[in-house]
């Protein structure tokens, strides 16, 4: 078959198209029955904090390019007003199914089991009405700022996400004119009011219904027609040209403003809206019809993550996991000499991120310890990295920290870090124009007896001890004199221009790691050509890169097996013949977020597997800063493959992409159930439960985990 066939537009799935389907999956756990109450809450609440940002960055970017009249197709060659048209229908449907699963499903099932809430403030007891009222007098009434709008007083600016109360009002005296008024729910108030009850059960209602009761209280001389929740989603794509800005750090604050301004892109509306109030918000917010969400129940389904924080539900959710310790690093011991024992493989959150933290803390302390350099993508609230890194600025070492200014919505969050890091003696940068720096490194420079000795951690994951309970991410602690080599070359092309001759190790975007990937594809396809064994399996969070796909197509078609775990996009389409008949996709949602990114190449049985930061995405390998590392050791290797090895067995959470371009649950018919994640922890807890202290040894030994043919 021609090269150009393989990118022929039939052969590839629109990737906003199939991260609809990927929500879509996670919306099935939601509505999965054999799944705890309040973890199905936890889905149905995560479906609406996904579609939130999918509407605010991607749905945003379409309407741009719709606006700029760009019309160039992408990969599966539909222009962007085609996307937007497509994205329409699905979305609504998406948003149906959202509301059908809450109200048929969780709601009835809530209340079975002793949480009932209130869905409006009509149905209060008289008893309930009279707490409510008084709950709004005292804790509510105070913090409120209604207005309304005529002549002299102009359509106020809705921020973008807030819930808001809409009311039609009309003079008690004079001229029986309607005129618009609107109240923001406050943000800084619990949305979840407990009701007083009598018995084991309890009752909830949610703030809007109260201030929607009360709002009479806040226009004393008018009457109240009618009044509705409504929320917008604004554009929050931000656009900065770094070349022309001369202070980055202003600029992007200057554009984190304009966030709350950007293009009304969806307006959400109880069901049931008074048209007349409807009409005047579409005008004034200059929304289209298609952009309008009709909701039957609660706006913001995102407050389901407050009702999962409840007490008293425990019962109805899993059992909480513990990330177990690392064998190789036993508690208290000095990490510099259990590194320089053997590269050591960390697997979160099945294990403990500590490990992590304590490099940088122990580093900070030491007195050996020259100098630090680290990059921070997203980190977490109260951050025990940053408060060692200025620990160690504060002790005399070198520290040099890239914190990356446009990690999307953490924007704000790394200017304050910035700002603090610098104020404790840190060297801050802010990353090359025009790329994110994605990467995860830390490199820690020690003086010791035999010279100078460089430790360096490579990561899948954020320096967040946060997300590192919830992501699964894979993080390797070596002393390696060639990876260490390359991480110095890595901070001095982020700090300065100097680029190595040669790397060791280490591959880097946006100028070498697409290369590398087209490069390990090709060797298995000249491999399977030659009748010799050739596999290739990746696991990545999203895959639409046309080339890398292109080159996926033309391997399978040689004849080489792949096997795809791909969290959420995949643009690639599995089963199509003479071309991805060898490929198959698989999507695993589980308990944890899916995070790392892990390749394996079998390179006629002498195999190699790499981890990194960058998903088979144009934006991961050609703008932006990642790095592709090899793990060498043979245990870890074994261990990597263990991993990959697992998810491909799972039969409980994963999906299988089918040949229509729609995702199944495996078929487990008379199949014992295997879920990986699970299997995960039960190994982590075995692992750390026989590992005593005595059996750490100068020199550590590994025992490969055993692995099924593949």
């Amino acid at each position: 078959m021609a090269e150009t066939e393989y990118k022929n537009p039939e052969n590839y799935t629109n990737r906003e198209l199939s991260w609809i389907l990927f929500n879509q999956r996670v919306l099935n756990e939601a509505r999965d029955k054999n799944i705890p109450l309040f973890e199905r809450l936890k889905f149905l609440s995560i479906t609406s904090s996904n579609l939130d940002e999918f509407f605010m960055i991607r749905v945003a970017s379409l309407h741009d390019m719709v606006n700029a009249k760009y019309d160039k197709p992408d990969i599966a060659g539909l222009t962007p007003a085609e996307q937007l048209g497509k994205l329409d229908k699905a979305i609504h449907q998406f948003v149906d199914l959202q509301y059908s699963t809450y109200n048929r499903s969780i709601v009835p099932q809530l209340r079975r089991e002793g949480l009932q809430l209130i869905g409006r403030h009509e149905e209060l007891t008289e008893s309930e009405a009279a707490f409510a009222d008084s709950y709004f007098e005292e804790n509510v009434y105070p913090v409120l700022t209604p207005m309304a709008v005529d002549s002299s007083r102009p359509f106020p600016l809705i921020r973008n996400k807030t819930l808001n109360i809409a009311a039609l009002v009309q003079k008690k005296h004079g001229k029986k004119e309607m005129e618009f008024a609107t109240v923001q729910v406050p943000g800084v108030l619990s949305r979840i009011v407990q009701l007083p009850s009598e018995g084991k059960g309890k009752k909830i209602i949610l703030l809007e219904e109260i201030i929607e009761r009360n709002m009479h209280k806040l226009f004393l001389n008018y009457d109240i027609v009618s009044a509705h929740p409504y929320r917008i989603m604004r554009n929050a794509d931000l656009t900065i040209e770094e070349d022309e800005a001369a202070d980055l750090l202003k600029e992007i604050e200057k554009q984190l403003k304009k966030r709350q301004r950007g293009e009304a892109i969806r307006l959400e509306v109880e069901a049931g809206m008074d048209k007349r109030l409807l009409k005047i918000l579409r005008e004034e917010l200059r929304i289209e019809e298609s952009n309008i969400y009709r909701i039957d129940g609660p706006l913001d389904l995102t407050v389901l993550m407050k009702m999962y924080g409840l007490e008293g539900f425990g019962h109805l959710k899993n059992r909480e996991y513990t990330p177990q310790p690392v064998p190789e690093l036993p508690a208290g011991c000095n990490l510099f000499d259990e590194i320089r024992k053997g590269d050591v493989l960390l697997h979160h959150p099945y294990q403990t991120f500590e490990p992590v933290v304590d490099f940088i803390r122990q580093a900070a302390g030491d007195p050996q310890v020259l100098a630090i350099k680290q990059t921070l993508y997203r980190v977490s609230g109260n951050s025990p990295i940053i408060a060692a890194l200025a620990q160690a600025a504060e002790n005399g070492k070198q520290v040099t920290v890239l914190v990356e200014l446009k990690a999307r919505f953490d924007e704000e969050h790394n200017i304050v870090w910035a700002k603090m890091l610098e104020k404790a003696g840190c060297h801050v940068i802010y990353g090359l124009v025009g790329l994110k720096t994605h990467s995860k490194i830390t490199l820690v420079v020690r003086r010791e007896e035999d010279g100078i000795r460089r430790y360096v951690h490579l990561g899948t994951g954020n320096y967040n001890d946060a997300t590192a309970k919830l992501y699964t991410d894979i993080g390797l602690l070596t002393c390696s004199e060639a990876i260490g080599e390359d991480a110095t070359a890595v901070f001095n092309m982020l700090s300065g221009y100097s680029e190595p001759l040669v790397w060791n190790k280490l591959v880097l975007a946006p100028l070498w790691l697409k290369d590398k990937f087209l490069y390990l594809i090709e060797r298995e396809k000249k491999y399977a050509l030659e009748g010799r064994p050739a596999r290739i399996i990746a696991k990545v969070n999203a895959l639409c890169d046309r080339d890398i796909i292109a080159a996926l197509y033309q391997a399978s078609a040689a004849g080489v097996k792949i096997d795809l775990i791909v969290r959420g996009i995949c643009s690639l389409r599995a089963g199509v013949k003479g071309v991805s008949e060898n490929i198959t996709v698989r999507s695993i949602v589980g308990n944890f977020l899916e995070h790392s990114r892990i390749f394996y190449f079998e390179n006629n049985e002498r195999y190699e597997i790499y981890c990194g930061s960058a998903d088979w995405m144009p934006r991961n390998l050609e703008r932006r800063v990642e790095i592709l590392f090899p793990v060498d050791t043979p245990a870890l290797k074994e261990k990597l493959l263990h991993i990959l090895e697992s998810q491909l067995r799972d039969n409980v959470k994963a999906s299988v992409l089918q040949a229509d371009g729609t995702y199944e649950k495996v078929d487990r018919r008379g199949k014992m159930l295997f879920n990986a994640q699970e299997e995960f922890c039960q190994e982590a807890m075995a692992e750390a439960h026989s590992a005593a202290p005595e059996s750490v040894s100068a020199t550590r030994t590994f025992i490969p985990e055993t692995h099924h043919g593949i």
